[in-house]
């Protein structure tokens, strides 16, 4: 079985504070090291309500403190938000405190909407545009390179880029430039293939790697049975629906049905960008990654886990390494 990770956005979940689910995102890291998960990986985001996890290096070097071996990581920081440089520091500075353990996954969207983007104060203009060459600068910096501004920490770290991405472009950066890529397929399923297509049949080898290496995304919800991983996976469908209405709320309790909450239009949306999460029992989602597995041939698979409640949510992380592990 490939490697599986765990991408997680710190959820503040109805019911909990931003601290509670801080402290989560912690057991979540431990739980992922104890059960043998390769990286725990952090997505930036701003301004949402169900996500703690927006000043992503912070809640990493939290994270880092927890755990003794597990890689942890971006998934990833939105590049456009920053200046290279101010991310060479941060990710420098955890590379240095953790060494060996960090990798730094970049996307290229802001991760909020544009109101929000524009109080970034980035150049919403020049910035998506200046996206390779600011992937290229932040590369420099964390190398060995003597010419220039020199980051402080970050210099000569040699933290690993990973390129991230839910279109072709992101595939043809990540191929012309020589990194892994990783898609985002756990919420964006219409250009998987071609992506992954473009990015193998692209790839130039680089200093980081030899041959292209890819990493996909699935929402997985695990349990004891079918029915009670479907409940939990109501909370996500939710989720997506307040998303569509524009509705910023937590992340939603599960209900029994969502019969009467969302439209038509609403259920035939949600389900197809959620065509890849694997929900049920131990043997149903083995069966579910087995074919996901067969079709893309990802040397990666990264997992987030849409659930509600703490402890569904850290049964979940387990059971799926007990699909990972042939335990069934």
């Amino acid at each position: 079985m490939v490697p599986f990770s765990i991408l997680d956005l710190a959820p503040v979940a109805e019911g909990y504070s931003v601290a509670d689910s801080l402290h989560m995102t912690k057991r979540m890291a431990v739980a992922a090291e104890e059960n043998h998960y390769a990286r725990f990986w952090l997505a930036e985001h701003h301004g949402m309500a169900a996500v703690a996890s927006s000043a992503t290096s912070v809640v990493l070097s939290y994270l880092g403190a927890a755990t003794s071996t597990i890689r942890i990581g971006s998934g990833g920081v939105m590049l456009p938000n920053h200046s290279p440089l101010v991310i060479a520091e941060q990710f420098g500075t955890l590379a240095e405190l953790y060494p060996g353990r960090v990798d730094l996954g970049l996307g290229r969207a802001p991760g909020t909407d544009m109101q929000t983007a524009r109080a970034l104060r980035r150049n919403m203009d020049a910035s998506v545009d200046s996206y390779p060459d600011d992937v290229l600068e932040l590369q420099r910096l964390l190398g060995s390179s003597a010419q220039g501004v020199m980051a402080v920490p970050g210099h000569n770290t040699h933290v690993p880029l990973w390129m991230l991405g839910s279109s072709l472009y992101s595939a043809q950066v990540a191929a012309e430039f020589g990194l892994p890529y990783s898609f985002a397929s756990h919420f964006a399923p219409d250009q998987l293939i071609q992506a992954l297509t473009v990015y193998r049949r692209n790839f130039k080898a680089s200093d980081q790697i030899t041959k292209p290496h890819a990493m996909a995304g699935i929402m997985a919800v695990v349990a004891d049975s079918d029915e009670e991983a479907r409940y939990l996976f109501t909370s996500a469908q939710q989720q997506f629906v307040n998303l569509r209405r524009n509705r910023n709320l937590p992340f939603s309790k599960p209900v029994d049905t969502m019969d009467g909450i969302w439209s038509a239009s609403e259920k035939q949306m949600v389900e197809h960008m959620l065509q890849y999460a694997v929900v049920g029992s131990k043997a149903s989602v083995a069966f579910q990654l087995d074919s996901f597995l067969q079709l893309t041939g990802v040397d990666e698979l990264i997992v987030s886990m849409p659930i509600h409640d703490p402890e569904a949510r850290l049964k979940s992380l387990r059971l799926m390494a007990e699909v990972r592990d042939g335990v069934l």
